[in-house]
């Protein structure tokens, strides 16, 4: 008779760790970003986060550091270590973990935001798969604007590109060879020193590549009060995890999960050319100078582009990625209706 209740209570404890064993532990996703904390993308971020947890009743839960980490270098090693899960990158930190991202950051290369919509969901199989090899995966792509050219003199030639001392993002020393080889002056910086070297009369730049929602944000139109009229690139970001991260969490809730990023991608892709309207339009009224250029020199720009972007296949960029891209550009502009 003193047999039968610890039979029941094995049979019970093997039922409660069947169960246990069965179930998904809770994922805790920590992701930075270097956007600031009060930006559309942290906010979009967090939404996400909130989509995930109620999609997946908990199981993901997802935390956001904006604007914490030193540089998106600090938050790749840190991804290693498994001490971040997730990071929103620009293009330069994503390069850092697959070259073929440098593609969205060739200058000229995109002329509208459909164009580079339509080139991004044509190399997006091939990026994953990229990635993949890694150990990292791409959860949505982000979009923060188009890059402008802001100086403290106005720019109007490529010849007066080469003369300017350009900032350029810290940590890609062959983007710096490259721009060196083509005869161009770029000085690597963190993006937090843009103001302080523009505002010195002697600064290590006088000239910023960075899209007005930025510029805005960091005033460095005040001491840059010159801005190109002509785009020279979308900022194009991107939300990656780590495959042990992404491992632990169950078929179902990735699929949950996927679906709330790119609604959140959608989101911000939409938000960004009103945001970039804005900005324009605030610093034009603070004073900014727009430097618009006629179509003769605009098409001067754009040929020199081709053929400096045409110098980083193979030495910057995966050939099959810029080759791919190339394809798919081109198609999309031979099958837009003539105006």
């Amino acid at each position: 008779m003193f047999r039968r209740p610890p039979y029941r209570l094995a049979i019970a404890l093997a039922i409660v760790a069947s169960v246990t064993l069965g179930a998904q532990a809770p994922v805790n996703v920590r992701l930075a970003t270097l956007a600031p904390d009060n930006s559309p993308w942290t906010g979009a971020l967090r939404s996400m986060g909130t989509a995930w947890e109620k999609a997946t009743e908990r199981r993901v839960r997802l935390t956001v550091y904006a604007g914490t980490i030193p540089s998106e270098s600090s938050a790749i090693a840190r991804m290693a270590v498994d001490g971040l899960q997730a990071a929103t990158l620009m293009v330069a930190g994503l390069s850092e973990i697959d070259e073929g991202f440098n593609i969205f950051g060739v200058p000229f290369f995109f002329e509208s935001d459909a164009e580079l919509l339509h080139v991004q969901q044509k190399v997006t199989p091939l990026i994953q798969e990229r990635l993949r090899a890694k150990k990292y995966h791409l959860i949505n792509w982000g979009n923060a604007g188009w890059v402008q050219l802001f100086s403290k003199k106005p720019i109007r030639t490529i010849a007066d590109v080469k003369e300017a001392k350009l900032y350029t993002t810290e940590g890609n020393p062959k983007m710096v060879q490259w721009y060196t080889a083509n005869g161009f002056h770029a000085v690597p910086l963190a993006a937090g020193e843009i103001p302080r070297q523009l505002t010195l009369p002697s600064g290590a730049i006088n000239a910023a590549p960075i899209p007005p929602v930025y510029a805005v944000a960091l005033q460095i139109f005040k001491d840059a009060p010159h801005m190109l009229d002509i785009r020279l690139a979308p900022l194009v970001g991107a939300t990656v995890m780590t495959e042990a991260a992404w491992s632990k969490i169950s078929p179902d809730d990735r699929t949950k999960m996927l679906a709330a990023a790119s609604a959140m991608e959608q989101q911000i892709n939409s938000q960004a050319p009103a945001l970039d309207a804005k900005s324009i339009a605030a610093m034009k009224a603070a004073g900014l100078q727009i430097e618009t250029l006629d179509p003769k020199a605009i098409a001067e720009f754009r040929a020199a582009a081709e053929n400096l972007g045409a110098t980083q296949r193979g030495a910057m960029i995966p050939a099959d990625v810029y080759d791919l891209a190339i394809r798919e550009r081109d198609a999309f502009r031979k099958a837009k209706p003539a105006k």
